[in-house]
């Protein structure tokens, strides 16, 4: 090739990469893609110059190449056939170019463009895939139509570009290993090439993309086990290789917590979380690299937005520790079972001898000052399951501190559902905690917190639109002032002579919880009120609780009017009958609620016998 077309050849190839890395939003409002155009007829320009592919038998169409994975969607290694010689360096360079209008035509949204260009980059490029001149443009094509792929659904398909791009990497490492030739290289002299070590960053960061997409695609395909496992992989890769947005990567990290939550995995959650805090406080504090287009500090709302998020992560993270404490330790009446509290404690001394041994080394992000700070920030807070109220008061307040972080942004004007949803763990953490109090006056005030936080909510919903969040939050505030009257009832079992203040409120609380269960169960009734035969799977459960607690609540409430007791135990076992009955007619019922129905028919059983012994009494009086 004579030197002034290939001197032209370059300028024009390197004008079109300046061209296709301008911002969507420097162009004219009207003409958003008027840099890509420009960049594109430059490539097609070259193209020309280039002159046709040469008619190959290895260049024409094979019968895998509709998938375009090649051999490795097979599970067949490449042969190593290096791109030496004028035909072959040809066919690398139109790759070259066929890659960049591949990655043009999909920035543009003409996706069916795009791939045609990538399929006929991996064409071309196909027997020298494992040469050190084309493995990594090879890897980015097949990524570029994993993405493609995954955006079109085809989920199957993006599996096979992004597994294949997967195993020609490995295969690469391990027979070859030296920095393979960067994309941009082949159109530049050779005084100009890049030094081994920015070939090897921007290598790793071709696999580090990679990785990043196989997680995406396992987390779409319900493989969540292995869609964690490359989602680490790639944090810890972006941190090796100091390539990542701070803001974007701490989110990632928070993400990754709740797989971990999930699986009571409490030790690795809290290492992403606590990662997640140290690289979000980088944010503004780094210089933008090529991955970032603007510095987080200049989008504000964002960055509170996500802050919340990651306070919110934080949050179930307490919640969910003292929740599966209370599981672990709790009788079949949900009290405290002192042998359950012993057994936790053994098993606790196990899981420390686990986190020195392996689990630890095995999450561990950062290095040296890094994995100082993060080792920092666990130190805070436990990840083992706490045993008593000193324990669990430590992560209360923790998932406090975050409860108020989270609600500086989720505000209920502008993010009404979030809100309330931060309202509720807030609720939990309260509930919770009562669990470990042994006080029962403190816990009472526990559980008043909860319906101090919850009640003004109900006021300001509109229960057209939020039907199902007002369900929830009537059924747990009725749930509330039940507890809190359970425990008036303990404290009033205590005293020799309960005075009328107790008494009174007892029945307080038991007339405002009868009052939130039946706008529970009002909600469930169709627009000419009548209760529903049968009850939706999603609300049986809940409806079918607030029934058996109604018949109770009746049961509980202190009168001295004879007749007005015999009001109420007809009451109570009109309740207990509706569980009954409606047991028998839908038998799947029976399965959500098996210890109420019992108790249920007991009491079907027994009322009637003490409402005959009430009526006779009243008649000899």
């Amino acid at each position: 090739m004579a030197d002034a077309p290939w001197a032209e050849i370059r300028e024009k190839f390197q004008a079109a990469l300046a061209l296709s890395r301008v911002e969507l939003h420097k162009n004219p409002e009207k003409e958003p893609y008027k840099s890509k155009y420009s960049a594109r007829a430059l490539l097609e320009e070259v193209k020309a110059l280039l002159g046709p592919a040469p008619e190959d038998e290895d260049e024409r169409p094979q019968a895998d190449d509709s998938l375009g994975a090649g051999d490795h969607a097979l599970g067949l290694p490449a042969e190593l056939v290096e791109a030496e010689g004028p035909v072959a360096q040809g066919a690398v360079r139109r790759a070259v170019i066929e890659f960049h209008l591949g990655v043009n035509h999909i920035d543009t949204e003409e996706l069916s463009a795009g791939e045609e260009h990538l399929v006929k980059c991996l064409r071309l490029l196909r027997k020298y895939r494992l040469s050190h001149d084309c493995v990594s443009l090879y890897i980015q094509a097949q990524n570029n139509l994993g993405i493609l792929w995954s955006e079109r659904e085809e989920i199957e398909t993006a599996q096979a570009y992004l597994e294949s791009s997967e195993a020609l990497y490995n295969q690469y490492m391990k027979e070859i290993g030296s920095p393979p030739l960067d994309p941009t290289e082949h159109f530049l002299p050779e005084e100009e090439k890049l030094a081994e070590q920015e070939r090897s960053k921007r290598f790793e960061k071709v696999y580090t993309h990679n990785l990043y997409y196989l997680a995406q695609v396992y987390q779409h395909m319900e493989m969540f086990e292995r869609a964690a496992h490359y989602c680490h992989s790639t944090l810890k890769r972006q941190l090796e290789h100091n390539a990542y947005h701070p803001m974007e990567w701490a989110i990632n990290a928070a993400t990754l917590s709740q797989f971990y939550i999930n699986k009571q995995c409490f030790m690795e959650a809290r290492h992403c979380l606590s990662a997640a805090n140290v690289i979000f406080g980088q944010t503004g504090k780094i210089r933008t690299t090529e991955d970032t287009t603007e510095t987080e500090g200049d989008v504000p709302e964002l960055y509170h937005q996500r802050k919340g998020e990651i306070a919110r992560c934080w949050i179930k993270y307490c919640l969910t520790l003292m929740q599966n404490a209370q599981l672990s330790m709790q009788d079949n009446i949900g009290e405290l079972d002192l042998d359950k509290q012993s057994e936790l404690r053994a098993l606790r001394k196990k899981e420390l001898d686990e986190e020195e041994s392996v689990r630890k080394k095995a999450v561990q992000f950062g290095t040296g000052e890094l994995c100082d700070a993060i080792s920092a920030v666990e130190e805070k807070v436990s990840y083992l399951r706490p045993s008593d109220f000193e324990e669990a008061r430590e992560l209360f307040l923790m998932g406090q501190h975050y409860v108020f972080e989270a609600k500086e942004f989720f505000q209920i004007d502008g993010y009404v559902t979030d809100h309330i949803e931060v309202v509720q763990d807030h609720s939990a953490l309260f509930k919770v905690l009562a669990f470990f109090e042994t006080d029962m006056e403190r816990r009472c005030k526990m559980h008043k917190r909860r319906i101090a936080m919850l009640e003004p909510l109900i006021v300001d919903l509109n229960p057209q639109y939020y039907l199902l969040v007002n369900r929830q939050i009537q059924f747990e505030v009725a749930h509330a002032y039940y507890d809190m009257m359970d425990l008036k009832i303990a404290i009033a079992d205590k005293l020799r002579d309960p005075d009328s203040h107790i008494v009174k409120k007892i029945n307080s609380l038991n007339k405002s919880a009868l009052k939130y269960y039946q706008l529970f169960l009002d909600s469930l009734r169709d627009p000419n009120k009548v209760f529903p035969e049968h009850i939706g799977e999603d609300v049986l459960r809940p409806a079918m609780l607030a029934k058996f607690r109604v018949a109770r609540l009746y049961g509980k409430i202190i009168t001295a009017d004879p007749k007005k007791e015999l009001e109420n135990l007809a009451t109570s076992l009109e309740h207990y009958k509706f569980i009954v009955d409606y047991c028998e007619k839908h038998p799947e019922a029976a399965q959500e609620i098996e210890v109420e129905l019992e108790l249920s028919k007991e009491m079907v059983s027994l009322l009637p016998t003490k409402m005959e012994r009430f009526r006779t009494k009243m008649s000899l009086t």
